[in-house]
């Protein structure tokens, strides 16, 4: 018995130093997301712009909270909804690769996008969609907002009739085929300027988030955390199968219901302030069950969380690198990331068969 509560103490007590160590790396990688640029910021300038006090030049204060800031924190909280939304959709569906867009979700944006920026020459419905423009710098997003919630409107609808979780999985990964051959069609009758412009959003990027959309984001993410926060018991139920999860008086139908409005919320809102952003939502979730050896997901929740910002930040840092005002694409950079997980998770289950 002395060796079982020593055991256990020794267990609770590594996971709370990972979660110190994962804030710690959280706290350097927000600093350096903001001191590495075009422009190169002295960490000590930046920690003393961000508790008030000037820096050594001004226009590193204008930089800082102008550009840089909002970045970092978009960054922070694309990371956090994406590997969380990612661990919800992989344990609904008891599939290690499901990802937060394997319901269309991220598809049904574009075709928002799609529907502004390439549909100028179409008589009629172009001008429809171009009323979005008077909206300015909120048109994509209020655009890709309305694609997702489409998409999303659908398959909760669909998740009313089905039981099946497998079916469910199926017609999302449909809808999602259907509203990319709707994006490829307008692609076909668009000119070059305007299809420079949807690829250049499905590129993906933190920094686009001004501080005026930045409440609606927050309050957003912030609502979809704290309902995956508040489905971790449900979800921990889920792991040990449906069939057994019902003799323990769970409601499936509730739950699930619940499960993806909560991760299509988190997708489809990164989705429209950021781009499409891949890998991310995959690969977290493996990297925090390796790290905390743990399926239990009121550890899980907030690992991923912190985790997630982690490597979204990292991601952007990468991003901008090269300098000489050239930025990588973002989706490039999150893939080289995530390709590495994946390719680990999926030999892993092949060599422990």
């Amino acid at each position: 018995m002395n060796i079982l509560r020593d055991s256990r103490k020794y267990l609770v007590s590594s996971k709370y130093v990972f979660f110190v160590l994962l804030i710690g790396v959280l706290i350097l990688a927000f600093l350096l997301d903001i001191a590495v640029g075009s422009v190169q910021v002295p960490i000590g300038d930046v920690v003393k712009v961000l508790f008030g006090e000037d820096a050594e030049k001004v226009s590193w204060t204008n930089i800082i909270f102008k550009f840089r800031l909002p970045k970092a924190i978009t960054a922070m909280l694309a990371g956090a909804a994406l590997g969380v939304s990612g661990l919800q959709m992989q344990t609904i569906f008891r599939n290690p690769l499901a990802g937060p867009f394997v319901l269309g979700i991220s598809s049904g944006a574009s075709l928002g996008v799609a529907l502004v920026v390439l549909t100028a020459n179409f008589v009629g419905a172009g001008a429809i969609f171009q009323t979005l423009g008077v909206f300015g710098d909120l048109s994509l997003v209020i655009a890709s907002s309305l694609g997702a919630a489409a998409v999303l409107g659908l398959v909760l609808l669909v998740s009313r009739r089905v039981q099946d979780t497998m079916t469910l999985l199926i017609l999302g990964l449909l809808f999602g085929y259907a509203t990319s051959a709707l994006v490829s069609i307008l692609l076909q009758f668009s000119d070059r300027e305007q299809i420079q412009a949807y690829l250049q959003w499905t590129f993906g990027s933190f920094a686009g988030v001004t501080w005026k959309q930045m409440p609606v984001l927050v309050g957003v993410v912030l609502l979809g955390l704290v309902v995956a926060a508040v489905l971790s018991k449900p979800l921990n139920v889920l792991l040990v199968g449906e069939s057994y999860a019902l003799t323990l008086g769970l409601n499936l139908k509730r739950t699930r219901f619940w499960v993806i409005t909560s991760a299509s919320i988190l997708a489809g809102v990164i989705t429209a302030f950021c781009g499409p952003i891949a890998f991310l939502g995959v690969a977290v979730p493996h990297l925090c069950r390796s790290m905390f050896n743990s399926c239990d997901h009121r550890i899980l929740v907030p690992a991923v969380m912190i985790m997630g910002a982690i490597m979204a930040l990292f991601a952007d840092l990468m991003c901008v690198l090269p300098g000489n005002q050239m930025v990588l694409p973002l989706n490039s950079v999150t893939a080289l990331i995530g390709t590495p997980v994946v390719s680990w998770v999926i030999l892993r289950r092949y060599y422990t068969k």
